[in-house]
């Protein structure tokens, strides 16, 4: 879209006010592919989630790409937005879910990292099409990204299905075999699978031999996602207040300090700053394509080293100081004549550079990863799904008013305001999220003050015992 937007303007004699709402649109349609995506993924399975999710990113980039008219380019936004919400609520999930603790940062940090990388795909779609006819070019840049869900529909279907879900149909057996080949040990992948079934409720012992027990011990119990939202939000205990508020809290403020404004329309930026041509905006644009995905290698690979905590306190600092930096110099060349600002656009370059490079070091891709891991496993994926919710309209409200805020308060003023963020951001991290790293996700629950082991996001603990005693009779 960063590219796509210069030339869709020209073709299709749209507005500015038309290009923001197009641009910001998906993040508010993608709440329906996550809201929805909780309750799929607890019916059909986190694998199958995946599929759909393809199947809907390859319908929507073709909707686009062929798009006549404003209308129908607006409902292909509208098509690939529910793919959008699908895959950031499952991706980290499943990935969360099948990852052993030791490498689990490591490996949930993955889908931050290939997005980065189809970031990155798309600047370089925007600069090597952008030669073409008007007509084309944008139409080329949407058409191109019909080829990765092809790929991805493909591989997601040689993976195998999240132990944690199997297990919460009851089929244990199922289960054990993923977790023995997902696991550093065979002793690991045991101590795995009971921590799994002890916090769902499962006693110890059954299902070992028969799954069959389990799964008529488990038709009554709810394993497809009923009442999970009074769980969530109308009756959650303290400790899921807890983590709602730290997970919705994280989410918020990685999309209000305004990367995704950067990220959309760093084009308009650089042409602020000095560079005029579409040709050297683009590849400074694709510059902040490679930074991003370059620096995110460092959390990937830092994540289950030196922790979560660490790395999000200091992405938090070097973004506030990049976006002070960013607003500093863009504010000194709106104070200058034309063309006496050429060492400017040098240190307003090098601050976006240092704000995605320090947004991709924590930020980015750790609001998943923690999010993915602090939510009990009865309220993972629906909670992980207001989490995805609470991002995608924040980024909405982002993007579709960076150009009527940058109108209204310049550039330097709207920088100023994300800096502000990104430093309440900071403070939010410090006091409220506690370490995760080396923890079982059966065990992060303790961090909040649950009392992790059996799922205690129930507020009615009345029935457990009745629930344990009718599977311990079913296996006699």
């Amino acid at each position: 879209m960063s590219g796509a937007q210069l030339f869709m303007k020209q073709d299709l004699k749209i507005t500015d006010t038309q290009i923001e709402i197009l641009a910001g649109i998906i993040n508010i349609y993608s709440l329906v592919g996550s809201l929805a995506a909780g309750r799929t993924s607890d019916w059909i399975g986190r694998r199958y989630t995946m599929v759909l999710a393809a199947a809907i990113f390859f319908a929507g980039a073709l909707i686009m790409g062929l798009a006549p008219s404003y209308a129908v380019l607006m409902l292909g936004r509208f098509v690939a937005g529910v793919g959008v919400g699908y895959a950031l609520m499952i991706a980290p999930v499943y990935t969360a879910e099948v990852a052993p603790t030791s490498a689990r940062g490591l490996l949930t940090s993955f889908p931050e990292v290939f997005i980065n990388t189809g970031v990155l795909l798309g600047y370089v779609s925007n600069y090597a099409f952008h030669g073409l006819p008007v007509h084309l070019s944008w139409r080329v840049m949407f058409l191109v990204g019909a080829v990765p869900p092809v790929f991805l529909a493909l591989g997601v279907l040689a993976m195998p299905e999240s132990p944690r879900w199997l297990v919460m149909q009851g089929r244990i057996g199922d289960a054990r075999r993923v977790l023995s080949k997902t696991s550093d040990s065979p002793a690991e992948a045991e101590e795995r699978l009971a921590d799994i079934k002890k916090a769902i409720g499962i006693p110890e012992g059954v299902g070992d031999n028969n799954d069959d027990v389990v799964v008529v011990a488990l038709k009554n119990k709810g394993t497809h996602g009923e009442g999970v939202w009074r769980d969530l939000l109308l009756r959650p205990t303290p400790p899921v207040r807890r983590i709602l508020i730290a997970c919705l809290g994280l989410q918020f403020f990685q999309q209000a300090s305004g990367i995704d404004s950067v990220v959309l329309y760093s084009p308009r930026v650089f042409q602020k700053a000095g560079l005029q041509s579409d040709n050297n905006s683009l590849g400074a644009t694709m510059a902040v394509g490679a930074c991003k995905t370059l620096f995110i290698l460092v959390a990937t690979f830092f994540l289950d080293r030196v922790g979560r905590r660490p790395l999000l306190l200091t992405s938090a600092g070097g973004m506030v100081v990049s976006l002070v930096t960013l607003a500093s110099a863009l504010h000194a060349i709106d104070r200058q004549p034309a063309g006496q600002a050429t060492p400017l656009a040098g240190v307003s370059i090098a601050a976006v550079l240092a704000f995605v490079a320090s947004f991709s070091i924590g930020m980015g891709p750790i609001a998943w990863v923690y999010s993915s891991e602090i939510f009990p496993l009865r309220l993972r994926a629906q909670g992980c799904a207001l989490g995805t919710a609470m991002n995608r309209i924040t980024s909405g409200a982002i993007t579709m008013s960076f150009i009527s805020l940058y109108k209204a308060i310049t550039f330097a003023g709207s920088f100023y305001v994300y800096a502000g963020i990104a430093a309440a951001g900071w403070v939010f991290m410090f006091f409220f999220l506690p370490e995760t790293r080396g923890r079982s996700l059966e065990d992060t629950e303790k961090l909040f003050g649950g009392g992790g082991g059996q799922d205690s996001s129930r507020e009615d603990e009345g029935d457990a015992p009745k629930k344990s005693t009718e599977l311990t009779s079913s296996q006699q």
